[in-house]
């Protein structure tokens, strides 16, 4: 009796098993293949009545007649531009740092001087902006070092468009004056809070 209820036990943990892999690998059929289920032998269902197709991205767009042009334009405007194309305004600078925050904050930490917490457990560490080597590069520099990857940091082309990868180079000169920035071009209000602010370490 026991040797049967450890067999059966057996097979019900193998079934389960097999369940778990179905969730991972769920059965599907490909485009027009035969299938039993439905009363004309196709796997292919069309639409339901109004619905509407839609596909995604910007030459899908243009190619279905949609406003895709614009975008794929702007794409391709942004690639070719030698400086940042867009007005530095606080909706970019935003957008910048949300950008940075997702792809680039993980090694280059928040503050851009390349101790991020990745570099922290042994990735090495980028270089930080504000060495006078990368305060000096130009804008365009940035851009392609997240285009095409530079040194063991891969290319972002991928996931970062290219009006975002704009918006994080702005963002980075950001970060770059709010450890460089002249005391004396502050607003008198700001120069009046640095004066009262505490020396730090030494």
């Amino acid at each position: 009796m026991r040797a049967t209820c450890c067999l059966l036990c057996i097979c019900c943990l193998a079934a389960c098993e097999k369940a778990k892999q179905d969730m991972y690998d769920q059965p599907q059929y490909k485009p027009f293949a035969e299938s039993a289920w439905f009363s004309d032998g196709s796997s292919s269902r069309t639409p339901p009545d109004n619905a509407v197709v839609y596909s995604r991205g910007p030459f899908a767009g243009t190619s279905s007649g949609r406003a895709g042009a614009g975008e794929a334009a702007e794409d391709i405007a942004a690639t070719s531009a030698k400086s940042n194309p867009y007005s530095v305004t606080m909706g970019l600078l935003k957008r910048g740092q949300e950008r940075y925050a997702i792809y680039c904050l993980p090694c280059h930490s928040p503050a851009g001087d390349g101790d991020g917490l990745i570099a922290r457990r042994g990735f090495p560490h980028p270089p930080s902006y504000h060495i006078d080597r990368l305060r000096q590069a130009p804008d365009r520099h940035f851009f392609d070092v997240m285009s095409k990857g530079y040194g063991i940091m891969h290319s972002y082309a991928d996931r970062v468009a290219p009006p975002d990868r704009w918006a994080i180079v702005a963002y980075i000169r950001a970060l770059q004056l709010s450890q460089h920035a002249d005391a004396n071009s502050l607003p008198p209000e700001a120069r009046q809070q640095l004066a009262k602010a505490p020396e730090g370490p030494r």
